[in-house]
């Protein structure tokens, strides 16, 4: 029987060597945390996230589980996943951890998932981010940072994005050196199984991860960039990992928490944001073999919902809830549906049921306020679209463009323009966003909104500057 305590020590000797080895080659630890904060920072205003609380709520409740058996860290773990395709995962600098929404999708449990999290978590542990970055340490922060955003913007597109990023700062045959080597993803797949022997998650999910990866070819798939592939040597990695795995004998431990299931999860993120046809012709076959799947049939009424096809879209969410009963995910779709679908009386009533859960009571929050909006009671919808902005902001921008109509109704032109002004800022509209800003700071008596519409005002202005000039550079002639 293995003793925790033993493990622990054992952990943090392992972690420590590792660290002390790579200490000379890694950029500081305040270097890599400012450069993660500037990457953060231009991937949110690229909107290059997925803010859907229930699948950052599923990939962050994994995260903090496996690193809950790590020492000590000096770096503050974000979980985040990316809004796209591609099957894919890894660590960015300041312990950033990206899962690609097709990483999600592609999955068959949460022990896949938790054996990918785990082996990025381990990248971060052993700083091999700072090692590979170190080698381009003659380049500035804000440079690299934009190297980096790159690699997820070329991600989504033609490169063309991605070349625009990365021109400025670094020649792109030079961005290799972003990649890992082979001995840093052994290294990561060692600890990566360590961590997850002592979690609820089973080790054999990264085996089955890594084979999944294999059978995709990601590295193969059009238009994603040399630097991106930071996986190499797949095939010799999945006989590495089989071996440590040969003898492995499962042990008795707590079940993992499960707040949100995995394959609602996976099905809801294909039917809101996957591709629509090649979506609903995987779940149309899905559906074919398992009739009675609650999550495959709530999966393709969100898909029916974006084909405009509303009464096939509840009648598959009814289905789904009639298989699994009380289904708090099921009832905040089918309440957002009516809401939608000009039903207010009959979204309220049905979105009541959802309005205490922990992570889905904001969403729920929104899609009542919305409700409440259409029936006229602006005061309460007011408080409830101001609850969703304290909690969910990037979630439900789209709150700040409700509440510039309330305003508008009751005849508050300041305020109207105050939260349009933060729904174009949160959107990326920077034309409009400064437009309605300027006209809030006019008139606008609140000194905490107009402090607050300033100090925006002012960080916008500055962005908008500081891109012009990098534009600038990037079309300056070298001298000869």
């Amino acid at each position: 029987m293995r003793h925790p305590g033993i493990f622990r020590i054992i952990l943090v000797l392992f972690l420590f060597v590792s660290f002390s080895s790579n200490t000379c080659l890694a950029i500081s630890i305040p270097d890599e945390k400012e450069l993660g904060k500037k990457f953060i920072d231009m991937i949110e205003k690229k909107q290059m996230l997925l803010h859907d609380p229930i699948a950052s709520h599923m990939v962050n409740e994994v995260g903090r589980h496996i690193l809950s058996y790590l020492p000590l860290q000096p770096f503050d773990y974000s979980f985040y996943v990316v809004n796209d395709e591609i099957f894919n995962a890894f660590a960015a600098p300041g312990a950033n951890i990206f899962a690609y929404r097709g990483l999600i999708t592609s999955l068959d449990s949460i022990d896949e998932l938790a054996g990918i999290i785990g082996h990025e978590i381990a990248h971060a542990a052993s700083r091999h981010v700072s090692e590979s970055i170190d080698r381009s340490k003659y380049i500035s922060i804000g440079s690299l940072a934009g190297v980096l955003a790159g690699v997820l913007v070329g991600s989504k597109s033609s490169g063309e994005a991605a070349g625009t990023l990365i021109k400025g700062s670094l020649a792109i045959g030079q961005t290799a050196m972003l990649s890992f080597t082979r001995e840093n993803e052994t290294e990561a797949d060692e600890k990566g199984i360590m961590f997850l022997k002592e979690s609820c998650y089973s080790p054999k999910g990264l085996l089955s991860g890594l084979m999944k990866i294999r059978e995709s070819d990601y590295r193969g798939v059009e238009n994603i960039p040399d630097y991106v592939k930071t996986h190499p040597g797949t095939g010799s990695r999945i006989a590495h990992v089989e071996n440590i795995l040969s003898d492995y004998t499962p042990v008795k431990k707590p079940a993992c928490k499960a707040d949100l299931r995995f394959e609602m999860v996976k099905y809801r993120l294909m039917g809101l944001y996957g591709e629509l046809e090649p979506s609903y012709a995987k779940l149309t076959r899905l559906l074919e073999k398992e009739p009675d799947n609650a999550a495959l049939h709530y999966g393709i009424g969100l898909i029916y919902d974006r084909k405009f096809r509303k009464l096939e879209a509840l009648s598959h969410l009814k289905k789904a809830l009639s298989i699994n009963v009380f289904d708090p995910m099921i009832l905040l779709e089918l309440g957002r549906l009516y809401q939608e679908n000009g039903e207010a009386e009959k979204a309220l009533d049905v979105l009541k049921a959802v309005e205490s859960e922990p992570v889905l009571g904001v969403m729920a929050r929104f899609h009542q306020a919305a409700a409440l909006l259409e029936l006229k009671n602006f005061k309460k919808a007011e408080v409830l679209f101001n609850s969703v902005i304290e909690t969910a902001p990037l979630a439900y921008p789209t709150a700040y463009y409700n509440l510039a109509n309330i305003m508008s109704i009751q005849n508050k032109p300041d305020f109207s323009h105050y939260y349009l002004g933060l729904y174009y800022s949160e959107t990326g509209n920077t034309k409009n966003a400064i437009t309605h800003l300027k006209k809030a700071m006019e008139s606008l008596s609140d000194t905490e909104k107009f402090n607050h519409a300033k100090d925006l005002l002012e960080k916008i202005i500055k962005e908008e500057r500081e891109e012009m000039e990098e534009r600038e550079k990037r079309t300056r002639k070298p001298r000869l």
